[in-house]
């Protein structure tokens, strides 16, 4: 596993935040890739920004991947964001997130 990652990936108690980068209007929700100079995790979703769509989108959808609560903790009006995974650990995020890419 690379370290890079871990630029994304930060730990408060039980609770790991991740810093992702969305596209909006893609064909499916899915995580893309890794944008090293943004040091954020790409996410691709259907819906486009409008009343809290988007939002709503990817909070379901990461939500059922870590199969658990997930919010976003930063920049719900902007493409850059930072979601908050709920009692889990990082070793557990990383894994799941990698799997993708």
């Amino acid at each position: 596993m690379s370290n890079k990652y871990l630029n994304a990936i930060s730990c408060e108690g039980n609770n790991v935040f991740i810093d992702i980068e969305v596209s909006p209007n893609s064909n499916k929700f899915q995580i893309s890739g890794f944008n090293e100079w943004r040091n954020r995790f790409e996410v691709r979703i259907k819906q486009v920004p409008q009343k809290g769509r988007a939002n709503k989108e990817i909070v379901k959808e990461l939500s059922k991947l870590f199969n658990c609560n997930v919010n976003i903790s930063k920049g719900e009006k902007s493409s850059q964001k930072t979601v908050m995974v709920h009692d889990v650990d990082i070793e557990y995020v990383l894994e799941k997130l990698t799997s993708f890419l």
